[in-house]
């Protein structure tokens, strides 16, 4: 019996679509690759003009164009009832929506980056603007715009949010490097303290700020580098991890003391980096080359809160050791990782100066624009809008921003306070004591 056409046909399509369903289900960044992202092609750019359009983004120029005109015969070939037209090509001036030229699409794991050139009159602002209606045009989680060259942007479109679920972070990297999370285009977030040697972290309780923390004692406990704490509160926080920490302060006085202990540590060092005609210790003699510091200050705020006048010389001292530190630090391997619930300008001059050195920041969500400002407000106040739009429901996400002056949403993989402290009884080892730490200094010694 034979088998009807239509039959056959449709068998073939359902076979095709389970196979596609499958591929999708058993490889889906090959699928994306493969199909997916083809026909993502070819749907934005047939509907870029429309697209554009509707969002405002298209400019209306004057353009030469080919008309078609119809034109009333008179005359004996008009005999008839009917009336007889006749067709006329002309050449005319014509209003016309020009859209902004699209460059080539290229794929990304989690979405696409697609240049765009700009019209006549056209900023990235512009575009920034529009990006949530870019977003649902095009059916993606978000659009992102990125400034390119003068005249050039590129927008980043991501389908869905590589933020939502964070399981993995990068392995053991090189010294002083920090994998915590990962970024929204889906790359590895590296903090790298050599790159960008000191970072202000701020953010509410359950924000993701502890977790934070965590995440970088556990990265740092296993690599040769000396750790410092400060916890004003009562040190509940770095206590559990004393271990694997080098000195901790936990009161005002044992801060000050230990800050101006870290300032004549960068004193030695740098009257050993003069003696070898070094410009910083990475190019001194690995024999002589002193130990990296890594100094986690937790609740900065506690640091220049002043119940009465009596310790206004305390927090002077406490403000110029730690701006010091922040200036001379990283030529000298002593890095800054500043941690905070409120930092604003109401704290003091000291505060601001101190921002100021803080490179690396990372803004999770605040329960007040003074501290997201005091962040963010000096880099984009495209990521201070973001930071403010945190939802509650999402403990660890945090924008970032680094060297450049670029900046992203990034979300931190969960690291509970027992894999932390675990970290640090398993490593405790690599804990040098302070005595043998600041006695690092054999040229000095010998001279």
């Amino acid at each position: 019996m034979e088998v009807p056409t239509a039959y056959l046909v449709l068998g073939a399509l359902a076979a095709a679509a389970a196979g596609l369903w499958a591929w999708h289900r058993s490889h889906p960044l090959s699928f994306w690759y493969g199909v997916a992202f083809p026909v993502r092609v070819v749907r934005v750019y047939l509907t870029w003009r429309s697209v554009a359009s509707g969002c405002k983004l298209t400019r209306t120029k004057r353009a030469w164009r080919v008309t078609l005109d119809a034109i009333p015969v008179v005359g004996p070939a008009a005999r008839s009832a009917a009336t007889v037209v006749e067709q006329k090509r002309r050449v005319r001036r014509v209003e016309v929506d020009h859209a902004p030229r699209l460059g080539l699409m290229k794929p990304t794991p989690y979405g696409w980056r697609l240049r765009v050139k700009l019209l006549d009159g056209q900023v990235p602002d512009d575009y920034a603007k529009v990006s949530d209606r870019l977003a649902h045009s095009w059916r993606v989680h978000g659009v992102r715009v990125l400034e390119d060259a003068p005249g050039r942007i590129t927008l980043l479109a991501t389908r869905r949010d590589p933020l939502a679920l964070v399981t993995v972070t990068g392995g053991a990297g090189e010294l002083l490097v920090v994998r915590p999370g990962v970024l929204e285009n889906g790359e590895p977030w590296v903090m790298d303290f050599r790159t960008v040697p000191h970072w202000l972290i701020v953010g509410a309780t359950q924000s993701g700020k502890s977790n934070l923390a965590n995440a970088v004692i556990r990265a740092l406990a296993p690599q040769r580098v000396a750790i410092i704490g400060f916890d004003l509160k009562g040190g509940v926080e770095f206590t559990p991890y004393a271990p694997r920490l080098s000195a901790l302060a936990t009161t005002r006085k044992e801060s000050v003391d230990l800050l101006e202990k870290l300032v004549a540590e960068v004193e030695d060092r740098m009257a050993t980096c003069r003696a070898h005609g070094a410009r910083n210790i990475w190019r001194l003699p690995e024999s002589a080359r002193p130990m990296p510091i890594v100094v986690l200050v937790d609740e900065v705020a506690e640091l220049f809160l002043m119940a009465d006048k009596s310790e206004k010389e305390l927090i002077a001292k406490t403000g110029t050791a730690l701006l010091r530190i922040a200036q001379l630090g990283r030529a000298f391997g002593v890095f800054l990782l500043v941690c905070g619930q409120r930092v604003g300008s109401d704290l003091g001059p000291g505060v601001t100066a101190l921002r100021a050195q803080l490179t690396g920041r990372v803004c999770h969500r605040v329960n007040d624009p003074e501290t997201a400002n005091m962040a963010l407000g000096d880099l984009d106040p495209a990521a201070l809008e973001v930071a403010r739009s945190i939802p509650a429901d999402t403990p660890g996400v945090a924008v970032v921003a680094g060297q450049g002056g670029t900046w992203h949403r990034a979300r931190a993989v969960l690291v509970t306070e027992e894999e932390a402290e675990h970290a640090a009884r398993q490593f405790a080892d690599l804990a040098p004591s302070w005595d043998d730490l600041v006695g690092r200094h054999p040229f000095l010694d010998a001279a």
